[in-house]
């Protein structure tokens, strides 16, 4: 039997025939539809000749009936009735007869069949391929390429069609990892996803669903029906699918077709906004969405479906920012988990985002603080790095599910395995690393990583926490605004422009310019105010008498004496009112139009209220403390704040809008920090020797270069 990367490699050199005629970034638009063509045509070769002969007599029956006929009779899920395949397609000499032909041959296909080409867009390409008179080269060389399942099992087959995805999307600088999760990551998930119900697997005749919102080739589906296969032979996997690539959705449904299983439940569309699977459940789900992808395209419908529906919709949880969506797909996944007594497995791939992302209150916060406090997050997994083909970024496995064993319950388990590969031989795209699989001499990292979570013991690599230790309240700190008053030029000028309007400005200037002698006469007084107050101007003439004019205040208003004290300050703003005989705003006006003016001293006394009571407090100092669930609120801030700051106080204005208590609640899962381990820095004297040997070395090669 021939590997995945053998099958691969001997399509891929087809591509070259395209050369001149089409793009490198459309190679995959022909290749990989005629690879799926001929895999088809080699799974129901022995069965050809039953099935025409049996076509004119089964379509008396009518279309559908003919269909499950002809399907019993091919022996596939799928059967084709044209007369033609690919041998009677190359022996035919009429060539301008060719692609005419190759329609009435994909015409001939079940329905769930000819589907599949009309998202490739295939018949345009086969007029185009004819018009360049390479039709017949392509047929020539597919038809010479054994993909018979007794040659390429269907696992093998997914693997190469994934190969030759990731080598088309890297070719057009396309996102390979969108398609391709790297196989070894795969079996680790499955395995952390199943290991836990092993023996419910293995019992006979059992029948479980599995789900993956962004199925992309299929690889996930494919790899856990083998992990279930291996358990139990006798075992089954309803498996459902969507995706939003075309091509992607394409492969997928093939591979489910030749497996013999249900294609419907393949959907095609994106997942956020055509729910394919809206109102079922399942038991086991699992998926690698695409990291960091934004979802301002479905902005609107999401945001919709958040407002009116709340938890009766997917998305009740809360939204998380516009620039990653990766959060989303969990709560999609979460909607259809089932609540009866098996309840539900879920193993999703993220970047470390979705870990930490947003503070209390903010949307991937409620969402992390909805799957904790709801008990569903069992265990998170650190990948290496570089371990996926187009990021080499690390990554982490969630297990999310909503039936713990006992054990489990209440707590969460870290893993890390971070320094869990093997460098490859040859890198593919970003990635350098793999995961060991514990053969041809590799560590056996995936059945490592595995025992590790079914053991669930403390060590190392493991840290079990309560569900409570990942939560905390973020206290608002307050301290008081302290300021000093005079009426100086550069705060009035604020001040006016803000606070008073255009006739009050007026007078009061007048009052305050009362006896002050202007330098430039012609300036009208009403234009000079218009200039000043209306911040759209750009006449700088304007402007510079502006200046000069104030200029000529400054002298006489610096020359009041500062205030210290908020009441007396309070009592010459309010004379100078008077003096412009302006009735003076309500005291919470007064009180900013005298914060605008005054002038921040961290000396100077604490400004109280219009009241004259409570202190205010100053923005610019305003402070956060993230306080752990488990501590108290007040003995916190008495023993880590209050020290250091004895004027603060905590604002109990703010509150969780869930629990009513003091501070908002949040969750994070800062993983490095649990494993972080501190190594010492070494001693300069040893930096100063690695320095000067390198130093040594270098000359000496310099020295060798010169000759």
């Amino acid at each position: 039997m021939s590997t995945s990367t053998e099958l691969a490699d001997r399509i891929w050199p087809i591509a070259d025939l395209l050369r001149h005629d089409y793009k490198r970034s459309d190679y995959g638009k022909i290749i990989l539809p005629m690879t799926i063509l001929r895999r088809f045509d080699c799974v129901l070769a022995d069965t050809k000749d039953d099935v025409l002969a049996a076509a004119e007599e089964a379509l008396k029956l009518g279309e559908k009936a003919a269909e499950i006929r002809l399907n019993r009779i091919a022996k596939q899920a799928f059967h084709n009735r044209s007369p033609y395949d690919f041998a009677r397609l190359k022996s035919d000499h009429r060539h301008d007869q060719l692609a005419t032909n190759l329609m009435h041959y994909i015409n001939g296909f079940s329905a769930n069949v000819r589907q599949i080409f009309e998202y490739f867009s295939f018949a345009d390409n086969i007029a185009r391929l004819d018009q360049a008179q390479l039709l017949f080269r392509i047929i020539s060389e597919f038809s010479a390429i054994d993909l018979r399942l007794a040659t390429a099992d269907n696992l093998k087959m997914g693997e190469a069609f994934e190969n030759l995805l990731r080598r088309f999307s890297e070719q057009s600088n396309e996102t390979a990892g969108e398609h391709f999760t790297p196989r070894e990551v795969i079996e680790l998930i499955v395995n952390l996803l199943l290991t836990e119900d092993n023996e419910l697997l293995s019992k006979e005749g059992v029948v479980r669903t599995l789900f993956d919102p962004a199925c992309g080739t299929g690889g996930m589906l494919t790899a856990a029906e083998d992990h279930l296969r291996k358990l139990n032979e006798g075992g089954r996997l309803e498996l459902f699918g969507q995706e939003i690539n075309p091509e992607s959705f394409a492969i997928c449904k093939s591979d489910v077709l030749i497996k013999g299983r249900n294609a419907a439940n393949i959907h095609f569309g994106n997942s956020f906004t055509v729910d394919g699977t809206h109102g079922q459940t399942f038991d086991y789900m699992l998926s690698n969405p695409p990291f960091g992808v934004e979802w301002k395209k479905v902005e609107t419908h999401i945001r919709n479906e958040y407002e009116k529906l709340g938890h009766a919709g997917r998305f009740g949880a809360g939204l998380p920012r516009i620039s990653d969506g990766s959060l989303l797909f969990l709560q999609h996944m979460l909607s259809k988990r089932k609540e009866d007594g098996n309840g539900t497995r879920i193993g999703v791939v993220f970047n470390g985002s979705p870990l930490f992302s947003g503070s209390a209150g903010s949307g991937e916060s409620e969402i992390r603080r909805w799957i904790i406090e709801n008990d569903w997050l069992e265990t998170v997994v650190a990948l290496p790095d570089q371990l996926f083909y187009n990021t080499g970024i690390y990554t982490y496995i969630w297990i999310v599910t909503n039936k713990k064993s006992a054990r489990r319950k209440g707590k969460v388990q870290l893993i890390n395995g971070v320094n869990h590969y093997v460098k490859m031989k040859k890198s593919l795209g970003n990635k350098r690393h793999k995961l060991g699989t514990g053969k041809d001499n590799e560590p056996a990292h995936i059945a490592e990583l595995t025992q590790l979570h079914g053991n669930f013991t403390p060590g190392p690599l493991v840290k079990i926490f309560d569900n409570e230790d990942f939560g905390y309240r973020r206290i608002t700190v307050e301290r008081p605004l302290r300021m000093r008053f005079a009426l100086m030029v550069p705060g009035l000028r604020q001040a006016l422009r803000i606070t008073a309007p255009i006739e009050a400005r007026r007078r009061i200037w007048q009052a305050l310019t009362h006896g002050v002698a202007r330098t430039s006469e012609t300036l009208d007084e009403n234009a000079l105010l218009d200039t000043y107050f209306d911040t759209r101007s750009g006449e700088t003439a304007r402007q510079r008498a502006l200046e000069e004019l104030f200029n000529n205040l400054a002298s006489p208003l610096s020359a009041l004496p500062p205030v210290l004290n908020q009441r007396d300050f309070a009592t010459q703003l309010q004379r100078l009112y008077v003096s412009a005989s302006i009735k003076p705003p309500a005291p919470k006006q007064f009180l900013a139009l005298m914060i605008a003016l005054g002038e921040r001293d961290e000396d100077a006394e604490i400004v109280k209220d219009e009241n004259g009571v409570k202190a205010l407090a100053d923005a610019e100092l305003r402070d956060f403390e993230n306080v752990p669930l488990k501590k108290d609120v007040y003995e916190f801030f008495a023993e880590e704040v209050t020290p250091h700051v004895p004027d603060a106080w905590i604002n109990e204005e703010v509150r969780d809008e869930s629990d009513h208590q003091v501070g908002k609640v949040g969750y994070e899962i800062p993983f490095t920090r649990h494993f972080y381990e501190y190594k010492p820095l070494e001693d300069l004297a040893t930096i100063e020797a690695e320095i000067l040997s390198l130093e040594a070395q270098i000359a000496g090669m310099l020295q060798e270069t010169l000759g």
